[in-house]
């Protein structure tokens, strides 16, 4: 996580009767949802935070628990979303969790928050009806192709022909659609970001974990190093992690090369040499920790994409949650420590918050010098039973406010308010054992929204105090070359 600018560029408020989009509104209140056109304009134009069943901010619904907190390096730039009923799609869920990073790394995972699910929705419609619905969304969109929309085009390519007959007669055809949904919603967000005119993403960006459950299938689609867990059963009814995303970091081999053959470079530092980031050709910057993200538009011509990885799964009976997390839970807590405390929730609304705590401890005790990263968790529920039926035995209490478990709940988190700006503090350079507890409530709904249009699992790192997700800011000056720049293969 990098530090962030306390004030965000918003347009006139989305209810404001000055703003356009609100008269716009007005005037389309009234149209009905007949055909698949006006269902992608009715949930374009709609206040997000007025949809039934979109949860964005701490709570939980039947069927799923939200929990994020600030951690100690400035703003909470971790973002989360479960929207049931996904576009008034029946028994169909989307779930994303999104850790910024960067100077307007918070502003950028909200943006993804907000627009990527609207995106998929219209490709979904898109593909399935064959319709134009994508026209605005599109806009300013054509170029010439530079290295990045190349190195984009080439994994799209790649992703393509792994769709094989074998994998068609694998996969249910809803999957086949997903995923050329997922890889087409992804590059136009992508675009989106770079052309935004009150968001700087040239030095910032975002991770995105994102699944649609529609049924009893899951169609995953990760960018970035955010992670997703599935907790089942085995036949002796134990309980084990399944991991179902690939942590994409730039140590990757495939991951690697792509970015040197991009003349991007891949080292780690000696302070810390377990973890690999990103530089520049010719400048020591910025130092990302991962291989794909959105944004982060100084490295996207040398190597860095937002293809995402799609995977499916079928769920069966013995799969019980997925867990969605950003990065503060997975490099203090290991997958089974994970689906072991949300199995241990006495009830199904307290299972985020229970992890998030746990979490939080893990920092403390593992690495009392270091400040706490910024965490998020999504616990989405397989089975269909009600919130009243346990997780587990209630043997492990969470010293938590049980709320009731009918309808959605919604309650103030942990976050503070926005810091001023500082600098990005290189990693390993903090060192704070008294740690501040005072925290602020959780923005209102309304100004959470942004308004403006190998089979070898690879994971997180472990027993590594976590760094700052970037570096340092690339400075460009003119005719001027670094010097005693450091040599790398």
């Amino acid at each position: 996580m990098g530090s962030c600018f306390s004030a965000e560029s918003r347009s006139p408020p989305c209810n404001s009767p000055n703003s356009s989009s609100f008269r716009k509104r007005k005037s389309n209140s009234k149209k009905r949802l007949g055909s698949r056109a006006s269902s992608f304009e009715y949930w374009r134009n709609e206040p997000l935070h007025r949809i039934p069943g979109r949860i964005f901010l701490n709570g939980s619904s039947q069927v799923a628990s939200l929990f994020t907190q600030q951690g100690k390096k400035g703003t909470n730039q971790d973002a989360m979303v479960v929207w049931e009923n996904f576009c008034s799609r029946e028994d169909t869920i989307f779930c994303g969790v999104f850790d910024g990073h960067g100077p307007y790394g918070h502003m950028v995972a909200k943006r993804v928050r907000d627009s990527l699910p609207l995106k998929l929705n219209a490709h979904w419609e898109q593909s399935a009806s064959g319709e134009e619905v994508l026209k605005e969304i599109s806009v300013n969109t054509a170029g010439s192709m530079n290295s990045e929309e190349a190195a984009f085009a080439s994994a799209d390519d790649e992703s393509r022909v792994s769709v094989d007959a074998e994998e068609t007669e694998k996969h249910p055809e809803i999957f086949q659609t997903l995923k050329e949904s997922f890889l087409k919603a992804f590059k136009v967000m992508d675009r989106e970001l770079k052309m935004h005119q009150s968001i700087d993403c040239f030095c910032s960006g975002t991770t995105a974990v994102t699944l649609v459950k529609q049924g009893r299938d899951l169609i995953i689609g990760n960018v970035g190093d955010s992670r997703a867990v599935l907790g089942t059963r085995e036949k002796d009814n134990s309980l084990v992690a399944i991991q179902l995303t690939v942590d994409l970091k730039p140590n990757l081999p495939a991951e690697e090369e792509r970015i040197r053959k991009c003349k991007g470079r891949v080292f780690a530092l000696q302070d810390e040499p377990e973890v690999a980031r990103v530089w520049l050709p010719n400048n020591d910057s910025p130092g990302l920790a991962m291989a794909r993200a959105f944004g982060d538009f100084c490295l996207k011509d040398f190597g860095l994409i937002s293809v995402p990885e799609v995977s499916y799964r079928r769920v069966t009976e013995k799969d019980e949650f997925v867990v969605m997390a950003t990065d503060g839970i997975w490099d203090v807590l290991s997958n089974k420590e994970v689906v072991d405390i949300v199995a241990a929730a006495p009830r199904r609304a307290l299972a985020a918050r229970a992890l998030v705590e746990s979490a939080v401890r893990s920092w403390r005790y593992k690495y009392p010098t270091s400040k706490v990263d910024d965490c998020a968790v999504v616990c989405l529920f397989l089975d269909s039973d009600s919130d009243s039926h346990k997780v587990c035995s209630a043997s492990n209490v969470i010293k938590s406010k049980e709320q009731p478990s009918s309808g959605i709940q919604v309650h103030n988190g942990d976050s503070g308010d926005v810091p001023a700006p500082t600098g990005l503090a290189r990693s390993g350079t903090c060192r704070e054992n008294n740690e501040d507890n005072n925290n602020n409530s959780e923005e209102e709904s309304k100004e959470e929204e942004i308004d403006t249009d190998a089979e070898i699992e690879w994971s997180a790192l472990e027993g590594v105090s976590r760094v700052n997700t970037l570096l340092n800011l690339p400075r460009f000056e003119p005719d001027k070359e670094d010097k005693g720049m450091r040599k790398h293969k």
